[in-house]
């Protein structure tokens, strides 16, 4: 056990000054939460979320569908396709974070959190009750040991946080201290996010090869009941559950059940939604939304169409280029595939033009980056690197706009242009390469993406009009997902969600030593001296308007590297349910975000 020392932490006066002239506490006391800029919104004496039913009764279920399998109940490793909701649903954290705000962390394991002006160390009480699902105490040991267990044998997503602690000791009964070695504000609320694992359960195992041999042990309301793999996963409400009355988890984890049925594909899914085996459904497609969600079960009011608006970052959907294959490494290339995407026609093929598409990594928020020439702080952040910024980068950049023409004989035009400017030439029909060898790749594809395949049908017509050959490569969710890991793929589906206070995750998603590290998710092997200054310079400001400037300076480097064919954007959520399924109002800022729905709604019984 690390040994126990006393609280405290020297303060450097400049910093100091720069906290209290950023509106953040000038000395370091117990808070019931914790916010990347100013205060938490919601009092220490807050009784619930803005967002839930302290009231909601207990009961019911919600089946829910996935498109794909799995061969792992372990969220935390790099080894084994896994329920994805495992991570958020089966397991708790020291704080819980409030989906309401852009980034705020309000206790739920821990009963205090303290940290410095500088935010240089951060300490967590624990809540003496805290308890795993077979009734034994939340240890100091247990956190410490599941920080340093998932920061060198977990996932790659947790080794960059762990590289930046210092140290973690225990400094009373119930009390620990991260030390950090970096000066990076969001570190003090990662670390309140890392899920709290049993030590004991461990034991004698090997953490980095487990997969369906071990069921989790957490303190999270809802357990694992029952599986099969790759058919279902059963989650059951824990009548013993812990936290039933801290005032974060009020309102929440109402549903008796979260069950999640698995499927070849997405049309097999649908039908089992219609024939009422799942009894909620969220839909991509807003034509699909429109003309198919008329079925007997619709008409009758047995079932419900909710439409959920959210403030969030739209992210990046489409499909990524992998930029460490030959061709793709040259961004007038990319610019030609993007050139080739026929968007509008696609659009009005397959929506009936009524879903908007994606324009950068952050639209549809106030991160997204302003259209036209870089001004102000942002122009300062990137003239630093205007050597290397790709054109569009300081200028300014528009995905290209087709005619809506099943032909895009401009998009053709400046496509062939672009190509010839890159040394590529079509010789009887087939564009070469600069070394005189055909020009074509592979387009992988996960079982069931029905959305991607119906794109990629008309998108390969277009690219083989300019003689460019492509083989699509469908394969089931266990190799696509081991594919993606390695980078073995030239072009792929793609889909990035981003947060309102992006953060840390952004050297995962777009760093440099992310871009050799398989398991990263920088699918794009984006290697940009500019990415990595502007992702320190949001993870270091002191103000929400330096932030504002550096997410928007990323956001124009990462648009205007061409990396991504962008597709729909999706400034709503199209969620059809049972209609004992209930959920609160008004919707959190970040909608239907990850566990809201499972976590949030309850099940009410209606005439």
């Amino acid at each position: 056990m690390a040994a126990i020392h006393f609280r405290y932490s020297p303060i450097r006066p400049a910093l100091t000054a720069l906290a209290l002239f950023s509106g953040i506490a000038a000395s370091a006391e117990p808070m019931h939460g914790i916010a990347m800029y100013g205060e938490p919104a919601l009092p220490a004496d807050f009784d619930h979320l803005p967002y839930v039913n302290p009231e909601a009764p207990k009961g019911g279920r919600i089946v829910t569908g996935e498109v794909g399998s799995f061969d792992s109940l372990n969220p935390h490793i790099l080894k084994g396709s896994v329920p994805w909701q495992l991570r958020f649903l089966a397991y708790e954290s020291l704080m819980g974070r409030s989906w309401d705000e852009p980034f705020t962390l309000y206790c739920l394991i821990c009963e205090t959190v303290e940290t410095s002006p500088e935010r240089d160390w951060v300490e967590y009480t624990l809540r003496p009750e805290a308890k795993f699902s077979d009734g034994t105490p939340v240890t100091v040991e247990d956190v410490i040991w599941s920080f340093n267990t998932l920061g060198t044998e977990g996932h790659p997503r947790y080794q960059g946080t762990y590289s930046r602690i210092e140290s973690i000791e225990q400094t009373g009964e119930h009390s620990l201290r991260f030390t950090f070695n970096v000066q990076d504000r969001e570190l003090a609320l990662i670390v309140g996010m890392r899920p709290i694992l049993k030590k004991a359960q461990w034991e004698g195992k090997d953490f980095a090869a487990s997969g369906l041999d071990v069921v989790p042990i957490t303190t999270a309301p809802y357990v694992v009941d029952s599986f099969e793999a790759g058919r279902y996963v059963s989650l059951k409400r824990n009548p013993d559950y812990w936290g039933k009355d801290v005032p974060f988890m009020k309102g929440q984890a109402n549903l008796d059940e979260v069950r999640m049925e698995f499927f070849g594909d997405g049309t097999a899914m649908f039908e089992a939604f219609k024939a009422g085996l799942l009894n909620s459904n969220r839909e991509l497609n807003s034509e699909k939304w429109e003309s198919q969600y008329n079925f007997p079960a619709v008409q009758s009011g047995e079932v419900v169409k909710s439409v959920i608006p959210h403030g969030r970052p739209s992210g990046m959907t489409g499909f990524v280029m992998n930029t460490r294959r030959p061709g793709f490494d040259d961004w007038r290339v990319r610019e030609a595939m993007i050139q080739l995407f026929n968007f509008e026609y696609i659009n009005e093929t397959l929506t009936g033009g009524r879903q908007p598409r994606i324009t950068s990594y952050f639209s549809n928020s106030e991160l997204a980056m302003q259209h036209g020439p870089a001004s102000g702080r942002v122009k300062e952040l990137l003239e630093p690197f205007a050597d290397s910024l790709l054109p569009g980068t300081l200028e300014g950049y528009e995905l290209p706009q087709g005619d809506g023409s099943a032909r895009n004989r401009s998009g053709l035009r400046k496509a062939m242009d672009l190509m010839q400017e890159a040394g590529y030439a079509v010789q009887d029909g087939t564009m070469m390469d600069p070394q005189g060898q055909p020009f074509q790749f592979d387009i992988l594809l996960p079982q069931g993406e029905t959305e991607a395949g119906s794109m990629i049908d008309i998108y390969v017509q277009a690219l083989e009009r300019l003689g460019i050959k492509v083989r699509v490569d469908t394969v089931d969710s266990a190799q696509f997902n081991a594919r993606s890991a390695s980078f073995d793929f030239d072009m792929t589906w793609f889909r990035r969600g981003i947060s309102l206070s992006p953060g840390n995750e952004q050297r995962l998603y777009w760093g440099s030593a992310a871009a050799d590290q398989q398991g990263s998710r920088n699918l794009m092997g984006i290697k940009s001296p500019a990415v990595d200054a502007l992702i320190e310079d949001l993870l270091t400001a002191t103000s929400r308007e330096e932030f504002l400037a550096a997410t928007h300076a990323l956001d124009r480097v990462l648009t205007a590297g061409r990396y991504v064919i962008p597709t729909y954007e999706w400034n709503q959520s199209w969620i059809a349910h049972a209609k004992q399924l209930t959920f609160a109002e008004p919707t959190p800022v970040y909608g239907d975000w990850i566990d809201w729905q499972p976590n949030a709604w309850w099940w009410e019984e209606k005439n």
